[in-house]
């Protein structure tokens, strides 16, 4: 009975989706790191996360790189009427003290840009993420449908890429 649960056990562990960890860079805290699952033949991917500057000096984000993509650029979407835009960021991405920046569907995101290969559900991603004070970090984005927003399904959750 126990070598069944802990074949049981160890099935469920494998078929889990994966689950992206939780980061720290000084007084910097990055959680969630995601990546909407893409189409296979997608030339691009966009990462999501929260950025948390819990210090008492601003930074920026000003760079990633990830060995999967040939290119890794900060964006925002807007909407300008009606008409859903995508554009890089210039200067970087700034981070007060004390502010959390979701970089989400709806707003500021990482593209991968030049996919070296397919991603699928499941695989994670490294990506280094560059700061202006705090320096580099390398954390693992897990792709997937990423972390349920906050009280519902709002946003552009349910939008298909």
């Amino acid at each position: 009975m126990k070598l069944l649960a802990a074949f049981c056990a160890i099935g469920l562990a494998l078929a889990a989706p994966a689950v992206a960890g939780d980061y720290s860079l000084g007084a910097l805290k990055i959680r969630h790191p995601w990546i909407r699952t893409p189409p296979a033949s997608a030339p691009t991917a966009a990462g999501y996360l929260s950025l948390s500057n819990t210090g008492a000096a601003s930074d920026r984000l000003i760079g990633a790189a990830s060995p999967a993509a040939d290119k890794v650029e900060v964006h925002q979407m807007s909407m300008d009427g009606g008409i859903m835009r995508m554009r890089p960021v210039t200067g970087g991405l700034a981070l007060a003290p004390g502010q959390t920046v979701e970089i989400s569907p709806s707003g500021y995101h990482l593209m991968l840009i030049g996919l070296k290969r397919t991603l699928k559900a499941g695989d994670e991603v490294p990506v280094t993420l560059s700061f202006a004070h705090a320096g580099t970090v390398k954390v693992l984005f897990a792709v997937g449908q990423g972390p349920a927003p906050a009280g519902a399904n709002g946003g552009m959750a349910g939008m298909k890429m």
